[in-house]
């Protein structure tokens, strides 16, 4: 095997920041290369270099031992070079085939498609390297670990040898996650080059034959996985030990904040999205709700922030304290109590063209500590943006004048956690995704918190895909599947099990798919 990718004294820089400094790496054919590090790290940058959709600002890139200079990815793509992005680039109103061919018709100019030869191809790919998926099926109607499949498909589409997967387990169940693995190796196996961006180092150690840790835009150093064990990188990566697991100390439970009652919730189509859904929240507990994505938790966000679309049907009772939650609007909750870290920060929690400080204070901005007569107390707003900056590690320069679309997502997402955990007079926390798309040492900082808010008395209610996590943090767990709970683990056996992470995570895993 030789070379499929030599970096040689790499460099990028954005201004006067420099995303890479003098970058040196090689990636040999045939293996699974794993990046990771802290965001901003500098691992998207560096695996955009060699897509083409950015250019170094020094150093030479060696594909296949050929000096290369990408002008686009379009370039990549015809050397063999494919990206799995973070977020899929598909159009969901096309079928499967449809997408798959885009850009890549096998036809000319006023020819038709070959489109029952492209299904042939689809079909062996699939058969070839398990990636089972209906050719004719419309990408709106897949699930997410369906579409990846899609997006890979794409790639073996394009002939490419060397492929790119940037935080691929992003938004995948463990069963899909497995799925997404014996592919890799699957791919591995016939010849393919495999880098993958993840922060996730259970994963990393359990698929990769190759780890090289970034930490600011530098490479810390090239490993064996086999040589390697996850506190070691996690210190490579953060450069000082990380607490891989929050200390979670049993906490009494007082009385119940949120109520929710026989809820159900149907779409102005009459869609069922959630059925005869019973739960509660207590003061100072975490209850965390497991499960798929797509199986009612949007709309349960829905239903407690005051954002159903209208023409939906709700039955049942929600109530925070007693008081009914139907038909208020987010302002109004907010003032009852509810603070909230919504699962889509770009829609619905932040605007990227806004400063740090701007963010940070969004939905706060009538607390009488931000005033100053009828204007904002400037200094005040600078003192607390700071705090904050410093307290959560977001990586920026100046708060007050660097636009939040400077920062890497991760740091986003600090942003808003920041700001919503530190609301003050909150009853109800709801956390949907706190970390996702988080660096090692960040989520740290953010379990820290949560249990820190925990231990002050506030009911929280926890909305996550990682497994973990749930565990990890929660005082109880109810398992989501098709709009219901189909079951809830108490207390004490949340406490019990937790102990015993891969074998609870199993049979939790029984109730959600």
């Amino acid at each position: 095997m030789g070379v499929a990718v030599r970096l040689c004294g790499v460099s990028k820089s954005f201004g006067n920041f420099s995303a890479n400094s003098n970058i040196s790496l090689s990636v040999e054919e045939g293996t699974i290369h794993a990046l990771v590090g802290e965001n901003g790290a500098g691992k998207s940058t560096l695996t955009k270099i060699i897509y083409g959709m950015l250019q170094p600002t020094k150093g030479e890139v060696f594909i296949q031992g050929n000096q290369v200079r990408y002008t686009s990815p379009r370039d990549a793509i015809s050397a063999g070079i494919g990206m799995v992005h973070q977020h899929f680039m598909l159009i969901p109103t096309l079928s499967v085939a449809e997408n798959i061919m885009l850009g890549n018709e096998h036809a000319g100019l006023l020819q038709r498609l070959p489109y029952a030869r492209i299904k042939d191809l689809i079909q062996t790919h699939s058969r070839d390297f398990g990636l089972q998926v209906d050719p004719d099926a419309l990408v709106e109607s897949l699930s997410v670990g369906e579409e990846q499949r899609v997006e890979i498909l794409k790639l073996l589409f394009r002939n490419a040898s060397i492929m790119i997967f940037d935080e691929p387990t992003a938004v995948l169940t463990p069963l899909e996650t497995e799925k997404l693995f014996a592919t890799l190796k699957s791919l591995r196996d016939k010849g393919k080059t495999i880098i993958l961006i993840t922060h996730k180092l259970d994963e990393v150690l359990s698929v990769a034959d190759t780890i090289s840790v970034m930490r600011k835009g530098e490479i810390i150093g090239t490993v064996p996985a086999s040589s390697v064990t996850k506190p070691e990188l996690a210190m490579m990566m953060v450069g000082r030990s990380v607490l891989l697991r929050v200390t979670n100390p049993p906490q009494s439970a007082g009385e119940a904040i949120l109520n929710i009652k026989d809820l159900g919730y149907s779409t102005q189509r009459g869609e069922e999205k959630l059925r005869h859904l019973n739960l509660n929240v207590r003061a100072g507990e975490i209850y965390g709700i497991a499960g798929v994505e797509g199986n009612g938790q949007a709309e349960l966000l829905q239903v407690l922030y005051g954002l159903t679309p209208d023409g939906t049907v709700l039955s049942g009772e929600v109530t925070l304290k007693g008081q009914s939650l139907f038909g208020k609007n987010p302002a109004e909750i907010t003032s009852m109590g509810i603070s909230l870290t919504p699962e889509n920060r770009l829609r619905h929690a932040v605007i990227v063209d806004f400063t740090v400080s701007e963010n940070l204070l969004f939905g706060r901005h009538r607390e009488q500590s931000f005033h100053r007569g009828i204007g904002f107390d400037e200094e005040s707003l600078q003192r607390y943006a700071l705090e904050k900056v410093a307290e959560y590690d977001i990586k920026c320069t100046s708060p007050s004048s660097q636009p939040l679309s400077s920062l890497s997502g991760g740091n986003q997402q600090k942003i808003v956690l920041a700001r919503e955990l530190s609301r003050p007079d909150i009853s109800l926390l709801i956390l949907a995704q706190p970390t996702r798309g988080v660096d090692i040492g960040a989520i740290e900082t953010i379990h820290h918190k949560i249990i820190d808010a925990r231990s002050k008395g506030i009911a929280i209610l926890l909305i996550s895909s990682e497994l973990e996590e749930i565990i990890a943090l929660s005082t109880r767990i109810g398992c989501l599947y098709k709009g219901n709970l189909l079951h809830e683990f108490a207390h004490e056996e949340v406490a019990l099990k937790r102990n015993s992470e891969l074998e609870f995570k199993k049979e939790i895993g029984l109730y959600i798919t």
